[in-house]
Formats: structure tokens, C-alpha cells, sequence
């Protein structure tokens, strides 16, 4: 790919400041915008992934957060560390409820089994190693297993680095990759996060809404070795020293001023062809609505008398509950838009200029055309496997990755597939782990037989044969017979028990084809069959991959045309984004304007006492007695919650680093409102607004309520 020419589309002045998730090494060419938006550090700096501000930059691996202490100290959003405080609450000792502060490191607790924080240290473009000519040439599966092979062995001499993660992601529709090298720290403890009153205030009621009142705020510390390496949990570690922390804004900010954000966004769709938006929004989207209002019922009516079960699901209901909410949103966006006509125009123009010039034509036309057609292909699929895929006991999706794992291990480390190598074992481990305190056998049942009646009530034809082999599911099958098969399969089946789940790993795929249990079983006699299917979703998958590269350097090409900026979809890599804090002088649909601001006089006004609206008690009484000590705004006259600012985020992005245009801390990004997330597909440069809470009243919440002096001695607050 001429890299010329993406740069020049880059460059472009139609582009909008606000606009655009940049790869830091993108931003010099940019830097007209960062400086006419305000930004007072040279913008070649941010391109220093080691160096201030962005060493201080990191990734949970699914949310994003930052370095605030010489001592490890990571500052990203409560429903971050959701899970975490979730695993370590009892029925006895709610930390959900109550929030969770340690006053000291041993005081700090060990977070979700899995958690990680990763260090970004490297970030190379290595596009000519994994597209070579040899590669080039081939189609399909062939295609995509040559390129998983140069990514394997590159990532396997990267990771020769002990300690460190890497991956070779792709941008552009797999027109460039980039290999991407972090320190992965697998010893984290959480630290503090407030009641579940101010980190979660509002609840799924004003999730994605404004104004907003909520203290999306908590932190984790990160614990390595003695001698500095990324170790597994031991009393022995110590906190990690960063070489870069951020420092927290003295001032307070205000209306206009500049902001950035700098985090790991994970998927944006806006290079989508139009086909794709008309299957999304007329068909997928509103099945996935569907399935998970009827998943939220499920879980509450099975948990609403059962304390422990509700704690052990509250992280998946609080992740269901965002996304649908979220789905439901783009979808109201969507309705009586004119999204897919602008679609379809601009893809039937970027057609009529390729078909214009017989270079072009010869050099784009095909990828198009083929692009499409293995979409609809893609697409069929995805509707004939949905119930499917809602309807498979946890324990025996844990059954088929255990005997998976049992066959790769078989192999080589360099041939075995990605995600069973060496390299994702603690990771398996951890999953496996986490069960204890995420699944419970009624719950987890009620689930699968609600979809599973579903998809067998599908035509035979429609069904994975398979699947049905497994389960035993026939045509004409009724509820009670359904219910019985379903019964046999979890009482023929010890991997409820952790233990026996533990005792699994590192077995050989002899102890699995000789066992008797019921979901060891089933996922036995299920994996050669799987296994031909995923051949042929990879045959699948390395056409489109092909045809989607030659599709986006059409784009690129034809956008040059037009004066109009490409930049790459988000790919959950790190990525910068840039605008202003600004309210909206049309917030809702009956023209109330949105001020750029909220502040604790609207927690007091919203407080009930009860559910989604139970401000704790000290909390009100701080706000009735106007202990705002430091941190009242002279303007507003009060304690700021949180903002609005004109910046391009999505999901990943949760616990991203507000910063200012000096690069100090001024808060966290944490959720988008719900007029805007359709922002993902079709970015509305006038419209979108994220939402942030203010460094303000973290620091006021943290002083004057939880009295967490230490964090705040420790992060130079005080």
C-alpha cells in the first residue's frame, strides 16, 4: 500500500479535529489541528509511546486506563473493575454496595482471576513481513493461514522478550499490519473503588444519557517481581515503577477548552459497505435487542432470591445491560435516518469512478464485486448460527476449549492454533478459574433452554447437525423432552466442581475420548466436525480478508479524490482523539440544550435512597453541608460530576485518560450519550458528544466522603 497516499488522505482539511481515532505515529501529521484545537505540547512527543504522556497510557484488555503513581497506581472507570470487586464480594461483605478502599498495599486484593494491565512498548509497522509476494498470491484458507503463520512466528520471536504480549494487528481491512509489543503485568490487586451509589449512579436508567451523575472511577495497582518482571500474584511483589505517570491538572477546566483522550477503542464500522449496515440494523441488531432483554429477565428471575447467584452474575448483567441499551440506541438513531441511502450513494459513486478508467477498473472492480458477494455469504451464516450460538451450556463451551487445548498441545508450539499456544495457557487457566465466582448451574440452564427451545423449534435444514448429534435434539421435540435431555446432560456432568474442572488441564486427549462425563463427552463427539466447519469459515474469512484490502485501497484512493481524511476503524490498538469540552445547545428532542456540565447538586436532586439512585448517606450529607473544600468550580458554585466534549470514542475506551493541553490529568472518558453511539457506523461531527467525570470530584469524593487520603498523598492531590 502507498503509505503516501494514506498520509495525504490524513492530511486532508475537510478533516474535523474532532473526528477520528489517530495511531499515535499519525499525529505529526495532524498537528495543524492539535495546535488550532490547543494543544500546548509539541505533538511530535505523543508519538513517543515510552515517553510523557503516552508511557503512561494502558490497556486492561477490554477497557483502558493510565499510570497515576511512581507506584503502580492505574486509575480507570468503576465498571471496569466491576468484575473485580464483584469477585471479591460475599453476601456477607457486599464491596458492590459498599465500595472497597485499601489503606494500605496489603490491604489490596487480588482482582478477577485473568485481570491484566498491558504496558505498550512497541509499535511497528510490519505490513512487508506478513503480506510477502509468496503471500500475495494465495487465496482463501490458504491465504489467511500463511498470514497467521508470519504473525505466529513473529509474535513468537517478540514474546522471546519474557514478560511481554504481542500481536500483529490489522488496519485497513487488513491493508497494513502492525506488530505491537507490551509488557504484560499479571499480578493485579484492586485498590479502590467508591460505593456502587457513586460509581454506578443512575444505573442502566441513565446509562448513555445526559445529564449524568456518575462516579465511573475506580483503581487497581500493578504488582511485578522483585527484580521488575511481570510475575503471577505472590506476597513477595512489589509495586510496579513506571516510567511515566500522569499528573493531575491544578486547575480546574471549563467550557472550550481542549481536551484529548488516549486510550484503546475497540471496533468502529465506518469503512462498512452498505449491505452490511442494511443487514446490522435491519436483521442483527435487533435479534441481539431481543435476546438480551430476554437474557436480563432470565438472570433476575432466576437470582432475586438468591444473593450470592446476583453477585456472581452482576458483572454480566451490568456488561448486557450497557450493550443493550447501547444496540437499542443505534437502532433508534438508525430508524427514519437516511444512513443506508447516503450508504449506498457514496458506494455506488466510489463504483462509477472505478468503473470510469480502465486502470482503475482493472486494479479495484473484482475486489468490490467479490467483497460483496462473500458478505452476503458471511452474513446467512451468522443468521443460521444465532440461536445456536445463545444456546450452549457455559460448562461445555469450557469442555471444547479444554479438549482443544488438549489436541493442540499435541503439536508444536509454532503450529498449534492462536489462542491455544503456550503464550494464552494462563490465560485458559484463569478463565477456568474464574467460574467459581461468574457461574451458577440454575441460572446458566434457565439461559440455555430458553434459546435452545428456540433453535430447535427450527427447520432440521437450519440446524447444525452436529450440535444436534451432541445434544440430542430431534425433530418435534416438546419442552418437557427438551428440559429432560437438557437435565441428563448437567447431572451427567462434575465440572460444576472447580477442582474438577482445575484437574482437566494438561490432560491428553485419550483421558477425554475415555471419559464419561456428559459435557466431556458431547464435546468429543462434537470436535471433528467442528473442526471441518472452521475450515470452512476460514476459507471464508481469508477471501474476505483479501477482498475487503482491495475494497479499502479503492476507498483510500477515491476519498484522495475527494479531499476527505481515511483514517483506520478502531482495532482495540491505542489511538488518540481530540476536540473541546462543549455542552450542546440541542440536547433532546424537545430542544433543551445540553450545558457542557453537571454537578453533586444534581446527585442530591436524583438521590432516592433506594436502587439505581442510592447516593450514600455521607455523600448527601457532604453536598447538604457544602463541604466542597478545593475542589467547588468558582463558576458553577459547586462540585462538578461530569462533561461533555466533542471527542470520536467507543467501547475500549472506558477508563481512557482525559487530558489537557498540557497533557495532566483531568479525568476519565467513560460512556458516549445515546443519540450519538451510532457514531461507531456514522460518525456525526455536529451531533456526538462522550461523556467524562471530572478529576474534581474523584478527588472530592475520595477526600471528603471515602477519606482515601493515602490515594490521594500518594497520586500528589494533597
Amino acid at each position: 500500500m502507498n503509505k503516501t497516499l494514506i498520509a495525504l488522505a490524513i492530511l486532508s482539511t475537510a478533516a474535523h479535529a474532532d473526528e477520528g481515532m489517530w495511531m499515535p505515529q499519525q499525529l505529526p501529521q495532524v498537528a495543524k489541528q492539535l495546535k488550532a484545537a490547543g494543544l500546548k505540547l509539541d505533538p511530535s512527543k505523543l508519538t513517543q509511546l515510552t515517553e510523557f504522556p503516552m508511557g503512561a497510557i494502558v490497556s486492561l484488555g477490554g477497557c483502558s486506563a493510565s499510570f497515576v503513581s511512581p507506584q503502580g497506581l492505574v486509575a480507570t472507570n468503576h465498571h471496569c473493575v466491576y468484575n473485580s470487586v464483584a469477585h471479591n464480594s460475599t453476601p456477607q461483605n457486599d464491596l458492590l454496595a459498599n465500595g472497597f478502599l485499601a489503606k494500605n498495599f496489603a490491604d489490596e486484593v487480588p482482582a478477577t482471576p485473568g485481570t491484566r494491565i498491558f504496558v505498550t512498548k512497541e509499535v511497528v509497522d510490519v505490513t512487508a513481513k506478513i503480506i510477502t509476494p509468496e503471500v500475495a498470491r494465495l487465496n482463501g484458507k490458504k491465504r489467511s493461514d500463511a498470514i497467521e503463520k508470519n504473525q505466529k512466528a513473529m509474535v513468537a520471536e517478540c514474546e522471546k522478550d519474557e514478560g511481554h504480549r504481542c500481536t500483529v494487528s490489522a488496519y485497513y481491512g487488513s491493508l497494513e499490519y502492525y506488530k505491537i509489543k507490551q509488557l504484560e503485568i499479571r499480578d493485579v490487586r484492586l485498590v479502590h473503588a467508591p460505593p456502587a451509589g457513586v460509581g454506578k449512579f443512575g444505573g442502566d436508567t441513565d446509562n448513555w444519557m445526559w445529564p449524568r451523575h456518575t462516579g465511573d472511577y475506580g483503581f487497581y495497582r500493578a504488582y511485578v517481581s522483585k527484580d521488575g518482571k511481570a510475575a503471577d500474584f505472590s506476597k513477595d511483589n512489589v509495586p510496579y515503577v513506571p516510567k511515566h505517570v500522569l499528573k493531575l491538572a491544578k486547575e480546574g477546566v471549563k467550557e472550550g477548552d481542549f481536551i484529548m483522550v488516549a486510550g484503546y477503542p475497540g471496533r468502529t464500522n465506518r469503512h462498512r459497505l452498505p449491505s452490511e449496515v442494511d443487514f446490522t440494523f435491519g436483521w442483527n441488531y435487533p435479534q441481539f435487542v431481543k435476546a438480551s432483554g430476554d437474557n436480563l429477565a432470565i438472570i433476575a428471575a432466576e437470582t432475586k432470591d438468591n444473593k450470592d447467584s446476583a453477585l456472581k452474575y452482576a458483572g454480566q448483567v451490568a456488561n448486557i445491560n450497557n450493550y443493550y441499551k447501547n444496540r437499542q440506541g443505534m437502532l433508534d438513531s438508525y430508524a427514519g435516518s437516511d444512513f443506508l441511502a447516503r450508504k449506498t450513494k457514496e458506494h455506488e459513486e466510489l463504483k462509477a469512478w472505478v468503473n470510469s478508467d480502465a486502470k482503475r477498473k482493472a486494479e479495484y472492480a473484482a475486489g468490490i464485486a467479490q467483497v460483496e458477494e462473500l458478505i452476503a455469504k458471511r452474513d446467512a451464516n451468522v443468521k443460521r448460527e444465532f440461536e445456536l450460538s445463545y444456546s450452549q451450556p457455559r460448562l461445555l463451551n469450557t469442555a471444547r476449549t479444554l479438549y482443544r487445548l488438549a489436541n493442540e498441545t499435541q503439536k508444536p508450539d509454532v503450529e498449534r492454533k492462536a489462542g491455544y499456544q503456550e503464550r494464552d495457557l494462563k490465560r485458559i487457566e484463569a478463565s477456568v478459574a474464574a467460574l467459581v465466582r461468574n457461574y451458577d448451574e440454575k441460572v446458566d440452564k434457565a439461559l440455555v433452554l430458553h434459546h435452545l427451545a428456540k433453535y430447535a423449534a427450527m427447520p432440521k435444514a437450519e440446524r447444525n447437525a452436529n450440535w444436534d448429534a451432541a445434544i440430542g435434539i430431534v425433530d418435534g421435540m416438546d419442552a418437557a423432552a427438551l428440559k429432560a435431555a437438557v437435565d441428563k446432560l448437567y447431572a451427567g456432568s462434575k465440572l460444576g466442581d472447580a477442582a474438577e474442572r482445575k484437574a482437566w488441564l494438561g490432560k491428553k486427549p485419550a483421558d477425554f475420548q475415555a471419559s464419561n462425563d456428559s459435557f466431556i463427552k458431547a464435546a468429543v463427539a462434537m470436535y471433528e466436525v467442528a473442526m471441518k466447519e472452521e475450515a470452512e469459515e476460514e476459507e471464508l474469512a481469508g477471501s474476505l480478508q483479501q477482498a475487503y484490502s482491495s475494497y479499502m485501497k479503492a476507498k483510500i484512493a477515491y476519498m484522495k479524490t475527494k479531499g476527505q481524511a481515511v483514517y483506520p476503524d478502531a482495532n482495540s490498538t491505542l489511538r488518540v482523539t481530540f476536540g473541546k469540552i462543549a455542552g450542546r445547545p440541542w440536547g433532546t428532542a424537545d430542544g433543551t440544550a445540553w450545558t457542557a456540565f453537571t454537578t453533586v447538586k444534581g446527585v442530591a436532586a436524583k438521590a432516592t435512597g433506594e436502587g439505581e439512585f442510592n447516593a450514600p448517606k455521607a455523600q448527601l450529607d457532604a453536598i447538604k453541608n457544602k463541604d466542597f473544600g478545593k475542589y467547588v468550580d468558582p463558576v458553577l458554585k459547586s462540585v462538578p460530576v461530569n462533561y461533555l466534549a466533542t471527542l470520536d470514542i467507543t467501547g475500549g475506551n472506558s477508563g481512557s485518560a482525559a487530558l489537557n493541553a498540557k497533557g495532566e490529568f483531568i479525568g476519565l472518558a467513560f460512556d458516549g450519550t445515546l443519540d450519538s453511539i451510532i457514531s461507531d457506523w456514522d460518525f456525526n461531527n455536529a451531533n456526538t458528544r462522550d461523556i467524562q467525570v471530572d478529576l474534581r470530584y474523584m478527588l472530592w469524593n475520595m477526600k471528603h466522603v471515602d477519606k482515601a487520603d493515602n490515594l490521594l498523598k500518594e497520586m500528589g492531590a494533597e
